[in-house]
Protein backbone atom coordinates (compact mmCIF):
# COMPACT_ATOMS: atom_id res chain seq x y z
CA UNK A 1 0.00 0.00 0.00
CA UNK A 2 3.17 2.01 0.64
CA UNK A 3 3.86 2.14 -3.63
CA UNK A 4 0.01 3.11 -3.94
CA UNK A 5 0.64 6.13 -1.54
CA UNK A 6 3.87 7.16 -2.84
CA UNK A 7 2.67 6.90 -6.60
CA UNK A 8 -0.32 9.31 -5.56
CA UNK A 9 1.44 11.44 -3.59
CA UNK A 10 3.36 12.38 -6.75
CA UNK A 11 0.64 12.43 -8.63
CA UNK A 12 -0.69 14.89 -6.37
CA UNK A 13 2.11 16.90 -6.31
CA UNK A 14 2.78 16.92 -10.03
CA UNK A 15 -0.86 18.55 -10.19
CA UNK A 16 -0.39 21.39 -7.13
CA UNK A 17 3.31 21.89 -9.43
CA UNK A 18 0.78 22.58 -12.77
CA UNK A 19 -1.62 24.86 -11.06
CA UNK A 20 1.23 27.06 -8.69
CA UNK A 21 3.29 27.69 -12.44
CA UNK A 22 -0.02 29.50 -14.02
CA UNK A 23 -0.36 32.87 -13.51
CA UNK A 24 -0.88 35.70 -10.41
CA UNK A 25 -4.52 35.19 -10.90
CA UNK A 26 -4.56 31.65 -11.94
CA UNK A 27 -2.15 30.97 -9.27
CA UNK A 28 -5.14 32.51 -6.76
CA UNK A 29 -7.90 30.59 -8.05
CA UNK A 30 -5.35 27.34 -7.95
CA UNK A 31 -4.74 28.10 -4.42
CA UNK A 32 -8.40 28.07 -3.54
CA UNK A 33 -9.15 25.25 -5.48
CA UNK A 34 -6.17 23.16 -3.65
CA UNK A 35 -8.69 23.80 -0.35
CA UNK A 36 -11.76 22.50 -2.33
CA UNK A 37 -11.80 18.38 -3.46
CA UNK A 38 -9.16 17.27 -6.01
CA UNK A 39 -11.05 15.07 -8.41
CA UNK A 40 -7.79 12.77 -8.24
CA UNK A 41 -8.21 11.94 -5.05
CA UNK A 42 -11.51 9.51 -5.98
CA UNK A 43 -8.88 7.09 -7.58
CA UNK A 44 -7.24 6.47 -4.26
CA UNK A 45 -7.52 4.76 -1.37
CA UNK A 46 -7.52 7.40 1.66
CA UNK A 47 -4.38 7.55 3.37
CA UNK A 48 -4.65 5.55 6.64
CA UNK A 49 -3.16 5.49 10.14
CA UNK A 50 0.25 4.31 11.07
CA UNK A 51 -0.57 0.88 11.67
CA UNK A 52 -0.19 -0.22 7.71
CA UNK A 53 1.09 -3.60 9.00
CA UNK A 54 -2.49 -4.78 10.07
CA UNK A 55 -4.44 -5.96 6.69
CA UNK A 56 -7.73 -4.21 5.93
CA UNK A 57 -10.51 -6.05 6.10
CA UNK A 58 -13.38 -4.80 3.68
CA UNK A 59 -17.00 -5.35 3.97
CA UNK A 60 -19.13 -8.02 2.24
CA UNK A 61 -20.88 -7.98 -1.20
CA UNK A 62 -24.66 -6.75 -1.07
CA UNK A 63 -27.05 -9.91 -1.37
CA UNK A 64 -29.98 -9.69 -3.90
CA UNK A 65 -32.58 -10.26 -1.00
CA UNK A 66 -31.23 -6.95 0.96
CA UNK A 67 -31.23 -4.82 -2.66
CA UNK A 68 -35.31 -6.35 -2.93
CA UNK A 69 -36.38 -4.19 -0.22
CA UNK A 70 -34.51 -1.20 -1.01
CA UNK A 71 -36.59 1.54 -3.05
CA UNK A 72 -36.36 2.36 -6.68
CA UNK A 73 -33.48 5.06 -6.19
CA UNK A 74 -31.55 3.64 -3.55
CA UNK A 75 -29.97 0.56 -6.37
CA UNK A 76 -28.90 2.97 -8.45
CA UNK A 77 -27.11 5.44 -6.09
CA UNK A 78 -25.69 2.11 -4.81
CA UNK A 79 -24.27 1.15 -8.58
CA UNK A 80 -22.66 4.61 -8.87
CA UNK A 81 -21.29 4.86 -5.30
CA UNK A 82 -19.57 0.65 -6.45
CA UNK A 83 -18.71 2.35 -10.01
CA UNK A 84 -16.55 5.27 -8.45
CA UNK A 85 -15.02 2.31 -5.80
CA UNK A 86 -14.23 0.11 -8.95
CA UNK A 87 -12.79 2.47 -11.18
CA UNK A 88 -10.36 3.48 -7.73
CA UNK A 89 -9.31 -0.63 -7.50
CA UNK A 90 -8.90 -0.71 -11.00
CA UNK A 91 -6.56 2.20 -11.34
CA UNK A 92 -4.89 1.22 -8.24
CA UNK A 93 -4.03 -2.53 -9.33
CA UNK A 94 -3.03 -0.99 -12.58
CA UNK A 95 -0.88 1.42 -10.94
CA UNK A 96 0.84 -1.64 -8.98
CA UNK A 97 0.89 -3.89 -12.05
CA UNK A 98 3.40 -0.92 -13.99
CA UNK A 99 5.56 -1.18 -10.78
CA UNK A 100 5.32 -5.22 -11.00
CA UNK A 101 3.59 -5.28 -7.62
CA UNK A 102 1.13 -7.19 -6.09
CA UNK A 103 -2.16 -6.16 -5.96
CA UNK A 104 -3.15 -6.28 -2.37
CA UNK A 105 -6.43 -7.29 -2.28
CA UNK A 106 -8.04 -8.96 -5.52
CA UNK A 107 -11.18 -10.20 -3.78
CA UNK A 108 -12.54 -6.78 -2.93
CA UNK A 109 -12.79 -6.27 -6.62
CA UNK A 110 -15.01 -9.26 -7.06
CA UNK A 111 -17.06 -8.13 -4.12
CA UNK A 112 -18.16 -4.98 -6.00
CA UNK A 113 -18.74 -6.41 -9.26
CA UNK A 114 -20.64 -8.99 -8.27
CA UNK A 115 -22.74 -6.56 -5.91
CA UNK A 116 -23.00 -4.22 -9.35
CA UNK A 117 -24.67 -7.63 -11.12
CA UNK A 118 -26.79 -8.20 -8.23
CA UNK A 119 -27.86 -4.40 -8.20
CA UNK A 120 -28.80 -4.93 -12.37
CA UNK A 121 -30.44 -8.16 -12.15
CA UNK A 122 -32.47 -7.03 -8.93
CA UNK A 123 -33.44 -3.94 -11.16
CA UNK A 124 -34.20 -6.40 -14.43
CA UNK A 125 -36.84 -8.58 -12.58
CA UNK A 126 -38.35 -5.30 -10.95
CA UNK A 127 -38.73 -3.86 -14.79
CA UNK A 128 -40.49 -7.38 -15.96
CA UNK A 129 -42.84 -7.44 -13.00
CA UNK A 130 -44.02 -3.78 -14.06
CA UNK A 131 -47.56 -4.11 -15.60
CA UNK A 132 -47.21 -1.20 -17.99
CA UNK A 133 -45.62 -2.02 -20.86
CA UNK A 134 -44.21 1.29 -21.48
CA UNK A 135 -42.67 1.26 -18.17
CA UNK A 136 -41.26 -1.30 -18.34
CA UNK A 137 -39.64 -0.84 -21.48
CA UNK A 138 -37.88 2.77 -20.10
CA UNK A 139 -36.83 0.65 -17.19
CA UNK A 140 -34.82 -1.76 -19.18
CA UNK A 141 -33.39 0.64 -21.02
CA UNK A 142 -32.20 2.64 -18.07
CA UNK A 143 -31.01 -0.90 -16.44
CA UNK A 144 -29.32 -1.46 -19.90
CA UNK A 145 -27.53 1.97 -19.85
CA UNK A 146 -26.26 1.17 -16.56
Amino acid sequence: MSAIRAIGRALFAAVKADTSSASSAAAAAASTARTKHNPLEDFFEADRSSDDDKPVVYGRGWKASELCLKSWDDPQKLWFVLLKEKNMLMTQRQMLHAQNLRFANPEHISKVRKSMCRIKHVLTERAIEEPDPRRSAEMKRMINAL
